[in-house]
């Protein structure tokens, strides 16, 4: 990631509150989860992380942003989950996961194909990856942070994919897709 992309998620951070609930994928599967430990994907406010680390995860929370992470770090303060929580400053892409070691991956909105075979390595045997971001919508070239058509499902299939939500009709609005897969 350039200096400029860090600079730009600071400011984006500063400018804007970021969301506090879990995400809806996460909610929904978090008791048929493995207990242990997670990880936090491009934690951004840790809106994940301390929804993780509330339900007894160990919890390590990845991002670029020092700011984001700054405003994590409070909430998680606040909620008096600091110590579950492990904050990492650090680029996604570059990131050297340690093998096998986490129960839980989630990443919510962050688009990378490239990171998919760390966060795989990084998979415990019987880990589970929750994965959600947004659909390419047709014809439109300007969305190149988002997955075009079974890209994400592709690269899981050496994963036991346990369900996958895309959506029939691709519209120009931001559309989700949702990963659930585990590691045998």
């Amino acid at each position: 990631m350039t200096d400029d992309e860090r600079a730009h998620w600071n400011e984006r951070y500063r400018e804007r509150e970021p969301p506090t609930e879990p995400s809806d994928l996460l909610r929904e599967w978090i008791d048929d989860l493995p207990e242990g430990r997670a990880l936090d994907v491009a934690t951004g406010g840790g809106r994940n992380a301390i929804f993780l680390a509330g339900h007894d995860y160990a919890v390590d929370a990845i991002d670029v942003s020092e700011e984001g992470l700054g405003i994590a770090r409070e909430r998680a303060e606040d909620r008096g989950l600091s110590e579950r929580i492990e904050f990492v400053r650090s680029d996604v892409e570059d990131h050297d996961f340690p093998a096998a070691v986490y129960d839980v991956i989630v990443v919510s909105h962050y688009y990378s194909l490239n990171a998919l075979p760390g966060f795989k390595r990084a998979l415990a045997p019987g880990g589970v990856l929750l994965y959600e971001h947004r659909l390419h919508p047709p014809g439109d070239g300007s969305h190149t942070f988002r997955f075009r058509p079974n890209d994400l499902l592709r690269a899981t299939l050496d994963l036991r994919v346990v369900r996958y939500e895309e959506p029939m009709e691709i519209t120009e609005d931001a559309t989700d897709i949702r990963l659930v897969a585990r590691k045998d």
